[in-house]
């Protein structure tokens, strides 16, 4: 069995983690959640769920790896639960449905690109990405972008994930950052920076009863939590690492990523008068913010620029999502690591076809995770860390935390009650609206 990595530095880890919680849900997901949800009032929403309860369940998933040094199925075994491995397990499946077509809408991004510099899509957006999300050409691009995903993660941790994410996590924030100045020069800007920041009490109580729900599911949707990343990228850390300050530190990073994605989308909308709540999804990135840069100057290169960030992003999720699966085998098997990726990369790429074929059958695949594969996820982790290993997950937590361990206990009873009532709430409308057939999905409606 090959011999486990660590990563080289804590820098590493962290910039890692950063990377996997920044992907498509801050730079699309975020602002049009926003937008389908109060404005203001779903940010609100957003900040209170993220502290309640994404917090406290990334530290449920760090002090799993930690503890154990292991992937995600064989961390239960390790601390003499074998018996719960399955919880693992689905958090493995559940991550590798979701990169299936995840990589199709990174092939996406990849078109966006080549069509900003050409103009290609600037007079026609709808019918431009009718013509690329489909058909063919997805599936060749689905192909491209999953290829770039399997190279980085056969390089292995330090020489592939960590120095991968050090360049492109600086590189999204220092784009964003340029983008958002350049957003403020439009003349949307402040109407823009209205609807998406000043909260009103009102929209709030208008809005609760949906926004609450997608605000929870946001926040671990964006945080990459109960897809085993987080259990999998802290399996490669030293035993005195602070997991309170690392956690605070990625769940501060991503929520700034997904407020200065706000701060460039909402003035480009306003300024070209497209309605904020046009819709979520495929029509929101692709078409609604993309049908206003081939009015605004220099909209070949800031177009160009916006998408490169977001494929930035997609690409430092998809290689975490990766690793989950590729760290599983390769504590299992007698594989290099390259081969165990190609391997894992063939079957990714099989089971996004259909994703690639159908914007539809996406659709249904996103559907199944957003609704019911990852709450369930989460509020069985929680579950099982707040009341099966309950006192030594605060001492794991404790473990070079110093002074900061005190927040043990506190940590400890939000698991066990907050947490799992945010949760099971959020996973049955999950449940009720994939039966209804009203779907809160990540890429609905088209």
């Amino acid at each position: 069995m090959a011999k486990r990595e660590t990563w080289a530095t804590r820098v590493g880890f962290l910039v890692a983690a950063i990377g996997s919680a920044v992907g498509l849900g801050n730079l699309w997901q975020f602002p049009f959640k926003t937008a389908g949800n109060g404005g203001a009032a779903f940010v609100a929403f957003y900040l209170i769920a993220v502290l309640l309860i994404g917090f406290p369940a990334m530290l449920a998933e760090f002090v799993m790896g930690r503890r154990t040094h292991r992937n995600a199925v064989d961390a239960f075994s390790e601390i003499g639960h074998r018996q719960w491995r399955i919880l693992g397990a689905f958090a493995v499946v559940t991550g590798f449905w979701i990169l299936s077509y995840y990589n199709v809408v990174g092939g996406w991004v990849l078109r966006y690109i080549v069509g900003s510099a050409q103009g290609a899509y600037f007079g026609a957006p709808a019918e431009y990405f009718g013509a690329v999300s489909a058909g063919p050409e997805a599936i060749a691009a689905q192909f491209v972008f999953l290829a770039i995903v399997v190279g980085i993660v056969a390089l292995g941790i330090e020489d592939g994930i960590e120095k991968a994410t050090k360049v492109m996590v600086p590189s999204i924030a220092v784009l964003l950052v340029f983008l958002a100045v350049w957003a403020f020069t439009l003349d949307g800007a402040g109407a823009g920076y209205a609807y998406f920041l000043t909260p009103s009490l009102d929209a709030m109580v208008e809005n609760a009863g949906t926004a609450i729900p997608f605000a929870v599911g946001q926040a671990f949707f964006t945080l990459s939590l109960g897809m085993a990343i987080m259990i999998t990228y802290s399996s490669y850390l030293g035993d005195d690492d602070n997991l309170l300050v690392d956690g605070g530190t990625v769940v501060v990073f991503n929520t700034l990523i997904g407020i200065l994605a706000g701060l460039v989308v909402f003035p480009i909308l306003f300024a070209n008068n497209i309605d904020p709540g046009l819709g979520g999804g495929a029509s929101a990135l692709f078409i609604a913010v993309a049908s206003g840069f081939g009015s605004l100057p220099l909209g070949n290169l800031i177009g160009v620029v916006f998408f490169g960030v977001v494929a930035l992003a997609a690409l430092s999720s998809a290689i975490s999502l990766m690793e989950v699966t590729v760290a599983w085998a390769n504590d299992n098997f007698d594989v290099p690591r390259p081969q165990l990726a190609i391997g894992i990369g063939v079957g990714l790429f099989v089971l996004g076809l259909p994703s690639a074929w159908d914007v539809a059958l996406l659709t249904w695949f996103d559907n199944i995770a957003y609704s019911l594969l990852l709450p369930l996820s989460v509020l069985m982790l929680v579950l099982f860390v707040g009341w099966i290993l309950a006192g030594d997950a605060v001492a794991e937590l404790r473990q070079g935390a110093g002074e900061l361990g005190t927040f043990g206990p506190i940590w400890m009873w939000a698991l066990r009650l907050t947490v799992p009532a945010l949760v099971f709430a959020t996973l049955a409308l999950g449940i009720q609206t994939l039966f209804l057939g009203e779907s809160p999905a990540f890429f609905a409606p088209f």
